[in-house]
Parts: C-alpha cells; structure tokens; sequence
C-alpha cells in the first residue's frame, strides 16, 4: 500500500492499519522521515525555510508500488506501507513513513532499510529548498551507488525537472 498526499499522516493509525489484526505479525519496523533545518548544498549548511516537492501523480505511486512488489518478493515480509508527502513542508514536518511487518524482525529491519534506499534513490520526486538565499531545485533522488549496490541493483537515470 502506497500513499503520496500533502497533509500530515498518523503513524499510529499507520501502524494500526498495516498490522491489524494479523496474528501473524511478530514486528514492525518503522522509518519516519523529518524535514532537516539545514539542507547542505554545495557543501555550505543553510538554514532551509521550507522544502517544496513535486511529483507527477500516477507515476510516483506506481514506482512506490513497485518498490513494496519488490520488498514482498525479495523478503520473508507480511506486508508494507509507504507514506509521502508532496508540497510545501516546513523544519521539523514529517516527510515519509515507511512501515514493514514480518514474523520476526530480521525480515522487517532488512526490507524497511532496502524501501528506504530505493526510495531515496530511484523515487520520481522533485523537491525545492527555500533558503533565506532564494530557492533552488535539487533531485530528491540522492545518487547512492553503495546504497544500491547493497541490494545488486544500478540507479536509474535521473530524472529532470
């Protein structure tokens, strides 16, 4: 299950609704994203005073989706979830919630952490940072080979804004 909306999400309700009551499910690994106050760019730290991202609805979620396809094929995993949040976020906002249930936490741990290095690398996202110095689009997509390469895959071109 993926979601891309622009308001706040309820990680509890999100954990509720992937867990229900699956008797199943011995863990739940979690990552809750956060918007940093400062956004390193061109190796200089400025304080950021809002990030704006962007994606082309339908494809972004079909990329997520087939993200959590790959993670329940390649993990002993129950299921997944994906929350991200497009638009105008503010320091401190959360940004994205990855949720994975399994059996035992080795399975959920491992899938969470390959979701994550995906997301952060292959997802069709495109994200403004608003510093007092003006605003500049950068890819969301952080160029990580070793992340990647962790899980034998190879980035795919970057997409441009």
């Amino acid at each position: 299950m993926v979601r891309v909306q622009t308001g706040v999400f309820d990680v509890a309700a999100e954990i509720a609704a992937l867990h229900g009551q699956d008797g199943r499910i011995g863990a739940v690994c979690s990552f809750l994203g956060t918007v940093r106050d400062l956004q390193p760019s061109n190796n200089v730290n400025e304080t950021l005073t809002a990030l704006e991202l962007e994606h082309y609805p339908g494809m972004t979620e079909q990329s997520l989706q087939s993200m959590v396809d790959a993670a329940m094929v390649r993990f002993d995993i129950l299921g997944a979830r994906i929350v991200h949040r497009v638009g105008v976020l503010k320091p401190l906002e959360p940004i994205v919630l990855v949720l994975v249930s399994s059996a035992h936490r080795g399975e959920s741990f491992k899938a969470c952490e390959f979701l994550m290095d995906y997301l952060k690398t292959q997802a069709p996202f495109w994200k403004k940072e608003h510093t007092p110095s003006g605003g500049r689009w950068v890819d969301a997509r952080i160029s990580d080979a070793a992340a990647l390469a962790r899980w034998g895959a190879q980035a795919l071109p970057a997409f441009q804004k």
